[in-house]
């Protein structure tokens, strides 16, 4: 069994040192010990365009802190932030570990409709993580819309998406969300700010987790700061898997970018 606490904060724009404030008091008031904390997309700053003013570097404050607070709370780490790296501008999400050992993923999918691609580099690989015996996959808010992307090739157990999804479009979020864990035969996580950025932008949050069978297994309350800690049973993921192993009717394919 493993134990995954699902932060969902309301996201002040563009300041890094008072939303690393205000998470520190989210994760020390969490009350019990979990393996994997998940914050949103962005978390220190909102989805912003402002890549190139608000870049950090590799190793920088919001890295420092998320090692420091994976040390004291003894768990996993992850969100994704500005990095500025050899020249260019990623959304970059850290899973950051004990021991300031981390992996990152580059969100591949970039929101045109709000100029993403025009402040950001696009990521070319995916990244699988390994946390007690779980195998996830994580991966950033658009990426959520590509099925291809996010297809399970029996390489993980649980899809993880963290984002900065807008209000207009929870209804999509949910459905989305619930089609990944069916398809995939995975458990599929969503984690979402709430607040309204600096554009005008409103978020609702909606943050929550489906199991391989598309059931809901937890929801946050909507409009509302918040925190759920959830557990994942890879005993019963394998179970559904071999009782009901579409896994092995689904069709070859290569990505090609």
């Amino acid at each position: 069994m493993l134990t995954i606490a699902l932060i969902q904060p309301d996201i002040i724009w563009e300041n890094v040192d008072a939303n690393l404030d205000s998470c520190t008091k989210m994760l020390e008031g969490m009350g019990e010990p979990v393996d994997v904390i998940l914050m949103p997309e962005l978390f220190t700053t909102g989805f912003t365009m402002q890549s190139r003013d608000l870049a950090e570097p590799m190793g920088g404050k919001t890295m420092s802190w998320m090692a420091a607070m994976a040390e004291q709370l003894h768990c996993n780490l992850v969100g994704s932030i500005i990095i500025g790296d050899r020249g260019k501008f990623f959304n970059r999400l850290i899973w950051m570990q004990q021991g300031n050992r981390y992996h990152y993923y580059d969100k591949h999918h970039l929101f045109r409709m709000s100029g993403e691609n025009d402040h950001y580099a696009k990521g070319r690989e995916q990244v699988i993580i390994k946390v007690g015996g779980f195998r996830f996959r994580p991966l950033v808010c658009y990426d959520l819309r590509f099925p291809v992307w996010s297809r399970n090739r029996q390489d993980y157990d649980a899809l993880v998406y963290i984002a900065n999804w807008p209000a207009s479009k929870r209804d999509v979020w949910s459905t989305l969300l619930k089609a990944r864990a069916i398809e995939n035969q995975a458990y599929s996580i969503g984690v979402n700010r709430v607040g309204k950025d600096g554009m005008g932008i409103e978020y609702t949050g909606d943050t929550m987790a489906y199991d391989a069978k598309g059931n809901k297994i937890s929801s946050l309350e909507p409009d509302k700061p918040g925190i759920q800690i959830i557990r994942l049973s890879l005993e019963d993921l394998n179970a559904f898997r071999d009782k009901f192993p579409a896994w092995r009717d689904a069709d070859p394919f290569t990505l090609e970018d």
